[in-house]
């Protein structure tokens, strides 16, 4: 994956291993939507970071791209957070 957890003190955020201009929307998107439904920790944060990002990043990338998001949104929405 191109990212990894980065700590700023108490902080986390994430740090992406190349620019995001770069990055194959159709591929890597629907695997951080994907990653959205997993529960355990960092891939939680990993998914909901890189989502916000590529999203508020994608510009004219995220149209094309839809078609494969409906799949891992429906079952995202569908497990129950604690």
């Amino acid at each position: 994956m191109p990212v990894v957890v980065d700590f700023e003190g108490a902080l986390r955020k994430i740090q992406w291993k190349v620019e995001l201009e770069m990055l194959d929307y159709h591929h890597y998107l629907p695997i951080f939507f994907e990653g959205l439904s997993e529960p355990s920790e960092p891939a939680k944060f990993l998914a909901d970071r890189g989502c916000d990002e590529l999203i508020l990043g994608g510009q004219d990338k995220i149209l094309p791209v839809l078609p494969q998001l409906i799949i891992p949104i429906k079952n995202a929405l569908q497990i129950k957070s604690t």
